[in-house]
């Protein structure tokens, strides 16, 4: 269930601000309104962060992703001092590797002239001797051998070409050369730096690979920052009044608020508390009982909340998604498989968690299903070689219904086909008698227009089993109908309570296409379950395939094959459970539901790490 939030202001002596704001934090009670993004003082410690990230991944890097060694703390000066070592250590090679770099291509430009000294070249220009140095093709050379307005000399060939040395003077413009520019040092000296620049690079790589001890003293600096920018933001949300009163807002749960009272009470705080108004935006809270709290996973994976005024269809959620993950994997081998897997989990973790037991039930779900079709990953010879495990299946619904009871494959896919249809017909209609259920305290008239489009799902349901299945059907039960459950939805579907009947109406016809064109939805919405079905047999269809291929294969490959292809089914399958068993859920149910899931999560300012000094003062560093 969604739980009630009440709106809560808080008033304390300006002085008095920063007392306030780490008894809040302590007490993590209070989700504070539209708590500021950034400030100033925000941006100083993210940048903060920031070079400590940097650090912390260089140390990773150098450490190796793999690598795990015993972790020691550090505090204070000396986790500044040693950040500051790293950050001269990062600086000192990235200066190094991109100066290699540098000297490297420098060593490769002039590698083919031979080992000179530049000095001498320079020394001799000093003394009237200056000498240019270029390569020029031998033909353009031997053109120009015999021309007396330059002079040059034949050093050898290189790299194909000629290369020469001009006397006092440049290569005339008509001629096709190509300049050396002297280095500023010889090859031997290039190469002795590009050493001693090998050796700074790997003496910061082993500083950086030997500070690994410390990543977790990184890693709770990083969350100390991280509470340190949420206090700072809290401290810009909060408005001061006259100079002399700082005032904070916030939400905070029903079962809380007395101790709310408590706090504020206890810390001499003004306060008032109110009740949610229309105007306001609440956070959501989701309070799981038994069971249900298994979703709670799922929702954090998706980045899902309902809205405050939503529906919690938590329930409805785990039980059709269940179904929906069973079907689309279809396969009891495969259920078998997550079952070993949350046994392994379970005994590691030597606790039985909530992604645990969903994954308990999935499993089990699965099996279930897989066993009733006679699925064993894909494979008809197992259900020969074991007998037993025919007796747990359906045969109308069976995937090998002719190979085992001659009845055509076309007669089970049908029926799995129509379960499918009712999947979608059960799930819509109990959103609309859900809508009806909310609205009757309400004596909101609007709960005709959803008893119309109960009608309306139920008809066209039977419209969609005649043509996908073939099944017989009275069109003048379905025609009647749809146009009772459209007039339901035009008449009353805009009603409300406050507004009067003329004005609903008139709502109602003016939305007249709209409401067709949802009618039309609905249809589809039905027919969108028959994913189920296809997603399904496609997964068979892979399975079948890799055993057909490691049939052939003989017994080593073909124990290979095995595996990937059942390693590549499980991973499409559950693709193909986020694609297809998430968005039944969260698109057709949800959205005959009215449901936009535009909720954000119940997040009080609390502390998440044990702070230092420094930080309780609210300074930040």
């Amino acid at each position: 269930m969604i739980e009630t939030m009440y709106s809560v202001t808080i008033a304390a002596l300006s002085g008095e601000e920063d007392r306030m704001l780490h008894a809040l934090r302590k007490a993590g009670i209070v989700h504070i309104r539209q708590m500021a993004a950034s400030c100033e003082a925000s941006q100083r410690i993210a940048a903060r962060a920031k070079s400590l990230m940097t650090v912390m991944n260089a140390v990773s890097d150098e450490a190796g992703k793999g690598a795990k060694c015993a972790q020691e703390k550090l505090t204070g000066t000396d986790f500044e001092s040693l950040h500051e070592s790293l950050e001269k250590a990062i600086a000192e090679s990235s200066a190094a590797v991109s100066e290699k770099l540098r000297i490297q291509g420098e060593i490769s430009r002039i590698e083919s002239w031979g080992d000179f000294d530049p000095d001498s070249v320079m020394e001799l220009a000093s003394k009237g001797c200056a000498l240019r140095f270029y390569t020029v093709d031998r033909k353009v050379l031997d053109a120009v051998k015999d021309d007396d307005s330059f002079s040059f000399i034949r050093l050898g060939q290189l790299n194909g070409s000629e290369a020469v040395a001009t006397v006092n003077s440049a290569m005339p413009a008509s001629v096709s050369a190509r300049e050396f520019i002297l280095p500023d040092r010889s090859l031997t000296e290039l190469r002795r730096e590009a050493g001693r620049l090998d050796g700074v690079i790997s003496s910061s790589s082993g500083k950086l690979a030997g500070a690994a001890k410390y990543l977790d003293a990184y890693a709770l600096r990083l969350r100390q920052l991280d509470q340190e920018a949420q206090y700072e933001c809290v401290r810009a949300t909060s408005r001061r009044e006259a100079g002399l009163i700082t005032l904070l807002s916030g939400y905070v749960p029903e079962c809380r608020v007395e101790d709310f009272r408590t706090l504020a009470r206890t810390q001499h705080w003004a306060y008032m508390i109110d009740s949610i108004s229309e105007d306001d935006n609440p956070p959501t809270r989701l309070k799981y009982r038994g069971l249900v709290r298994i979703m709670q996973p799922i929702y954090d994976i998706l980045g899902t909340v309902p809205g405050y005024r939503e529906y919690d269809i938590s329930l409805w959620f785990l039980i059709f998604f269940s179904i929906f993950f069973a079907m689309i994997i279809g396969d009891a081998g495969y259920g078998l498989i997550f079952l070993i897997i949350a046994i392994v989990m379970n005994i590691r973790s030597r606790k039985c968690s909530d992604i645990n037991i969903l994954l308990y039930v999935l499993s089990a779900t699965t099996i279930v299903y897989g066993a009733v079709t006679g699925t064993w990953f894909g494979s008809l010879t197992i259900l020969q070689k074991f007998p037993f495990l025919q007796s747990f299946i359906i045969p109308s619904i069976c995937n090998y219904s002719m190979e085992l009871y001659g009845i055509e494959s076309v007669f089970a896919q049908n029926n799995v086909m129509e379960l499918c249809f009712i999947l979608g017909a059960s799930q819509l209609g109990l959103a609309c008698v859900l809508n009806v259920v909310h609205k009757i305290p309400k004596r909101d008239l609007s709960l005709l227009g959803d008893i119309g489009w109960l009608i309306d799902v139920i008809v066209l349901y039977m419209m969609a089993l005649y043509l996908v299945i073939g099944a017989s059907v009275d069109f003048t039960i379905v025609i009647a109908g749809v146009a009772a459950g459209f007039l339901l939805v035009v008449i009353f579907g805009s009603q409300e309570p406050g507004k009067s009947f003329a004005s609903g109406l008139k709502s109602g016809l003016g939305g007249f296409f709209t409401s067709f064109l949802d009618t039309v939805s609905c249809f589809s919405n039905i027919m969108s379950y028959i994913r189920l079905f296809a997603v399904g047999m496609a997964s068979l269809a892979i399975a079948q395939s890799f055993n057909n291929m490691a049939g052939m294969a003989g017994p080593v490959f073909g124990a290979v094959i095995a595996v990937l292809g059942t390693a590549l089914n499980l991973v499409m399958g559950l693709l193909s459970v986020v694609v297809h068993g998430v968005r039944l859920n969260l698109l057709e149910f949800s959205g005959q539901l009215s449901m936009e899931w535009t909720g954000y999560k119940y997040e009080p300012f609390r502390e998440t790490v044990e702070t230092a000094n420094e930080t309780e003062q609210g300074v930040v560093k």
